[in-house]
């Protein structure tokens, strides 16, 4: 479990936990010129020691209680918008910090507290990207608590080195003429986790493309979605209503859309869905990070 969990950790959380909740790092880094504290690595050494507490404590509350302790998708929303709000306020702050550097070169002797910077790290857990929901589903399946442990662990150890090296160039740029740049960039990742969380939740207006049409056999419609690293393909299907549908999702390279939250849970590719005859309407699905979404359009 331990070397499943640094495998994906290694290979895909690399960059998709860091986009997600790198963010977070900006609040600890870009002191003001003449605080040592602000650009010493033990800050980032204490981010990552929460974060990897926080995330083997989660592995084995998974594994011991299963998927009741899981977050429902509408609240991992809420703590994607939120934490886009938090990343955005701390992109300001390392742009006034940036200012005043600028304008006083004694600067401040106040440094990031040692308190905060393990519960900045510890609360990446409330964040989590789609390689983190796809191995908290492997923590679940392990019904031990060691077991689901050694899978969050090996995924944090393995995402670890990506998470210093962010945490060397965001201390690096803020004490350069390229701390506005390195600002500007944290705004605009906050409003793409702001933007994540509004799409996980399903409330942003999507685009309508042509649907493709469900294949129906034995009374059962069968729509085959593939889990790409651009999206699902098909975007959009056509489908009967009040008939029984069975969904299979199946990986090919699939990124972020590796797990898919659907009618209000969350499902690791490939795998198949079957649901009950639905309404005329519209079924959304979209992955757990809440970048692409895919409908099912019942009529």
């Amino acid at each position: 479990m331990l070397v499943n969990g640094l495998a994906a950790g290694l290979a895909a959380g690399t960059l998709s936990c860091t986009a997600v909740q790198g963010g977070l790092l900006a609040g600890l880094t870009g002191g003001r010129q003449g605080d040592r504290r602000g650009g010493d690595p033990g800050v980032v050494a204490w981010f990552l020691a929460g974060r990897l507490g926080a995330h083997a404590a989660a592995g084995a509350l998974l594994g011991l209680a299963g998927a009741a302790v899981s977050l429902p998708p509408s609240f991992r929303a809420l703590l994607l918008v939120a934490s886009g709000l938090m990343v955005i306020v701390f992109a300001f702050r390392l742009l006034r910090r940036r200012d005043v550097a600028c304008a006083s070169p004694v600067g401040s002797a106040r440094g990031p507290s040692w308190l905060r910077a393990p519960l900045l790290g510890a609360a990446t857990i409330l964040v989590p990207c789609g390689v983190t929901i796809s191995m908290e589903l492997l923590a679940v399946s392990t019904g031990d608590p060691l077991g689901g442990a050694a899978v969050m662990t090996g995924l944090v150890l393995g995402s670890a080195p990506a998470f210093a090296l962010l945490g060397y160039v965001l201390r690096r740029l803020s004490r350069t003429r390229l701390a506005t740049v390195a600002g500007l960039a944290a705004v605009a990742a906050g409003l793409w986790s702001v933007g994540s969380g509004l799409s996980l939740g399903g409330w942003l207006p999507d685009p309508a493309p042509p649907p493709a049409a469900a294949t129906t056999s034995d009374g059962v419609q069968t729509i085959t979605v593939w889990g790409t690293r651009d999206g699902y393909r098909p975007v959009a299907v056509a489908a009967r209503a009040g008939v029984p549908v069975e969904i299979v999702f199946k990986a090919a390279d699939p990124g972020c859309t590796r797990t898919v939250t659907i009618a209000g849970r969350d499902v690791a590719l490939p795998a198949t869905v079957r649901l009950p005859p639905q309404r005329p309407g519209e079924l959304r699905y979209v992955c757990g990070m809440g970048m692409y979404s895919g409908f099912i359009k019942f009529s």
